[in-house]
């Protein structure tokens, strides 16, 4: 072996070490994580949530990533018939459009500190659509198991209709059942891996 051969294979190994400090995985603490979702209904407001879901956070300085999967099926709005209706065709349509989805594409920080504008597709009801989601990072500690916990927070409001969601049922009134706004909350604690 010559001794190029070995500086450029030496190089390779610290290049990838490197990246293995920097590009560090994180998966989600569902224990300590919550998905949920807020809608006017009538003249109030009802709220459910998802149960099922992941988040991959990659932590490369260079290029970050965030992706989140949510099982549609998953959803609890504490009502098993209403459950069931948002599982149907009229909604989430599950059996065919079984997951929510969102990949990030860009990472940015905002104007605000500790707020970060996350760029990327998300997937509903078979529509995907490019968003800017507002993140705010809450810091990172290490547990009494010694693993390194960071939390985030998200608070932002999609338009089903957008996702085709359009299901409503008019009233003698003159009024809908349903908004069309939905209010979406995300508390995370990841997990570094």
């Amino acid at each position: 072996m010559t001794r190029r051969n070995l500086c450029l294979i030496a190089a390779y190994v610290l290049i990838a070490e490197a990246q293995s400090v920097f590009a560090e995985s994180w998966t989600v603490d569902r224990s300590h994580s919550q998905v949920v979702f807020s809608i006017r209904h009538l003249v109030g407001r009802f709220t459910g949530k998802f149960d099922d879901f992941s988040v991959s956070i990659r932590s490369d300085e260079t290029d970050p990533s965030v992706e989140f999967v949510i099982k549609a099926a998953s959803i609890d709005t504490g009502n098993g018939m209403r459950d069931d209706h948002l599982r149907s065709a009229d909604f989430f349509d599950v059996s065919k459009f079984s997951e929510i989805t969102f990949k990030s594409t860009r990472i940015r920080p905002a104007a605000r500190k500790n707020l970060y504008d996350v760029i990327g597709d998300l997937t509903m009801h078979g529509v995907t659509k490019r968003i800017a989601f507002p993140v705010e990072y809450l810091g990172a500690v290490k547990d009494a198991r010694g693993r390194e916990i960071a939390g985030f927070a998200l608070s932002t409001t999609l338009n089903r209709k957008d996702y085709g969601i359009s299901w409503n049922e008019a009233l003698d009134n003159g009024g809908v059942v349903l908004g069309d706004d939905v209010e979406v909350v995300v508390n995370l604690e990841v997990i570094q891996k």
